[in-house]
């Protein structure tokens, strides 16, 4: 592999992909299956089903020992023979109606825990802190949400319900065959614990397999959702190939993962094959013996052979259920990793509403950084009164886009404050701060659905009229009227179907629909053509009327009517005025317009 695919690996392995070194965790486990303690209800029917059938699977031996004894062995009696089959075959419609029943139940109440389990991981990550998704993929957790949660279905469906029934059988069986002859029940069951210390060595092997599945698919997933992400980047540098070859490398370690995982899972099949197979030898040869000395009858060694027969089955599955549960573990750990994740950013307990707000906005002495020892923001301060259009410039890097992410709240500084109105953002709720708060960025995003309910995100409740009236003030409504279907036109997810500055369009019709004390507008221009900005820029002179707005954009000619222009450098305010004075005073900012006009002009 050259050295671009060993950098794309690289970019690929994430701290979150690591495999879990810790010891199998009961704890755990029950706390997976707490998720099933909603529906004690519907456990009591299925639970009761699972003991019937396991009491009539149990009976069925015993029955065919009376018929042996009782009527073959006795000169051949054909009433008592009809009358053991009637009963067998009661036995046998009582299990298959109990184990109907049982998999009726175990199934809606399984479906029902993962569709719990999926909704509380996706609740949860949507209330994670930036930093959280700053340090993660979009496909790596997106797998958490599904594969992972997927491959429980099997323990909640069929696995913990088996896992009972099974011990429940097993339990059975051992008392029986101790009760009817203690010395050839302990002989035949001899070889058990040598079983379980045989495969007691691949539990953790096969458990770290497994984990190391997931993370392959994971970091499958994650390639996949940047290659499509980045198709036309892909194709207009023409390394489709190169693409595929790191795509193939990844499959193929996926592939080996997986083999290598399954290998070892199939281990445990021929450890249970031939256990059993040594018990079965020791129960003929012992209970031939005990057949000669009178001990047992033919009957009752039958009965054996049927009860052994039913021994290793459950054994068996126990086995592959601790395989399962393995599996299971390896995927709850990932899942629980998420859900124990705090967000960086949580509400205070005296967290209180903002509402009806002015608009009056302060930062003070900020200090903020990514990464620990690289501040992006060096003791900011800044007074924003109610009303004021705020241009922030500077070059790229220079602190603009952080500063608004501190407004916003997505993430908190290391040092100072951030106020609205008097008011630390940090104690007042997330929900009712971000709601006083409109912003449109430069990437917009649009989700699939209609124009409407795009435009609509805005505010949901907003009314039909309301959202064409947002259209025309940001002059959107035009292009959406030639539109196939006009404001009911179904796009895709980020809008394909849409040019880039109609795109922004909508994005702005969406940020003043929900009518916030605050605009924030992020390059929120940069994409739309010179005539459709000289438009929105008379609508702004109404729209912003009233309200605080923080303007970011590189196109300077766009911000030279704000009241007041924050020049950034490096993490710093280097100067601040409006238009007029910062041109008189021919520093920082005189210079990038000289550079802009220089540009424009060559």
């Amino acid at each position: 592999m050259n050295e671009a695919a060993e950098a794309q690996r690289q970019r690929f392995k994430y701290q979150d992909d690591d495999i879990i070194e810790k010891p199998f965790n009961w704890k755990q486990v029950i706390r997976l299956l707490s998720y099933m303690k909603p529906y004690q209800k519907q456990l009591i029917p299925m639970i009761g089903m699972m003991l019937l059938g396991t009491m009539t699977r149990l009976a069925a031996p015993a029955v065919i020992i009376l018929a042996i004894d009782d009527a073959i062995d006795n000169g051949g009696n054909k009433g008592k023979l009809l009358m053991f089959g009637g009963i067998l075959l009661v036995l046998y419609i009582i299990q298959w109606v109990a184990n109907a029943i049982r998999i009726k139940y175990t199934n809606i109440i399984g479906q029902k825990v993962i569709y719990d389990l999926r909704q509380q991981l996706f609740e949860h990550i949507q209330k994670l802190s930036f930093r959280f998704f700053d340090k993660r993929p979009a496909g790596s957790v997106l797998v958490r949400v599904t594969n992972d949660v997927n491959s429980l279905q099997d323990l909640f469906t069929n696995g913990v319900v088996n896992l009972l029934m099974d011990c429940v059988q097993l339990i059975g069986i051992a008392l029986i065959l101790l009760i009817w002859n203690f010395q050839l029940g302990i002989a035949v069951m001899i070889t058990v614990p040598l079983m379980f210390i045989v495969s007691g060595t691949l539990r953790k092997r096969i458990r770290f397999a497994w984990q190391d599945v997931r993370i392959k698919q994971s970091r499958i997933n994650s390639h996949l959702n940047e290659a499509i992400q980045g198709i036309k980047v892909t194709q207009a540098y023409v390394q489709e190939k190169e693409n595929y070859k790191f795509f193939d490398h990844m499959n193929t370690i996926n592939k080996k993962s997986w083999d290598r995982a399954s290998a070892l899972n199939q281990m445990f099949g021929p450890i249970i094959e031939v256990t059993a197979a040594i018990g079965t030898l020791i129960l003929f040869w012992y209970g031939s013996h005990l057949i000669q000395t009178d001990v047992i009858t033919i009957g009752l060694l039958v009965g054996f052979a049927n009860y052994i027969g039913n021994f290793w089955d459950p054994i068996n599955r126990l086995g592959q259920m601790y395989n399962q549960l393995l599996v299971a573990m390896a995927s709850s750990e990932r899942i629980f990793e998420f859900i124990d994740e705090k967000p960086t950013v949580e509400e205070s307990g005296r967290a209180r509403m903002l509402t009806g707000i002015k608009g009056d906005v302060n930062f003070d002495n900020i200090v903020f950084e990514y990464e620990k020892g690289r501040p992006a923001l060096k003791g900011i301060s800044l007074d924003v009164k109610a009303g004021q259009s705020i241009a922030l410039v500077g070059h790229t890097g220079s602190g603009k886009s952080t500063m608004i992410n501190l407004l916003c709240r997505f993430y908190d500084p290391v040092e100072g404050n951030v106020r609205i109105d008097g008011l630390d953002i940090r104690d007042v709720t997330i929900e009712s701060l971000r709601s006083q708060v409109g912003i449109v960025l430069q990437d917009t995003f649009i989700f699939s659905g209609t124009i409407r309910d795009n435009i609509r995100f805005g505010r949901l409740n907003a009314t039909g009229d309301e959202v064409e009236m947002a259209a025309r003030a940001v002059h959107a409504h035009d292009f959406i009227m030639t539109l196939p279907d006009g404001y009911d036109t179904e796009v895709q997810e980020r809008g394909n179907v849409l040019s880039m500055g109609q795109r922004q369009l909508l994005s702005f019709a969406r940020a003043l629909l929900a009518d916030p004390a605050i605009l924030i507008l992020d390059e929120a221009t940069a994409s739309i053509d010179t005539e459709t900005e000289l438009k929105i820029q008379e609508a702004l002179k109404t729209l912003l009327a009233g309200r605080t707005s923080f303007i970011i954009a590189h196109r300077l000619s766009t911000i030279r009517h704000a009241d007041n222009i924050v020049v950034m450098d490096h993490g710093h305010i280097v100067e601040q005025g409006n238009h007029d004075e910062l041109m008189r005073h021919g520093g920082t900012y005189y210079g990038l317009i000289e550079a802009q006009y220089r540009f424009l002009s060559a």
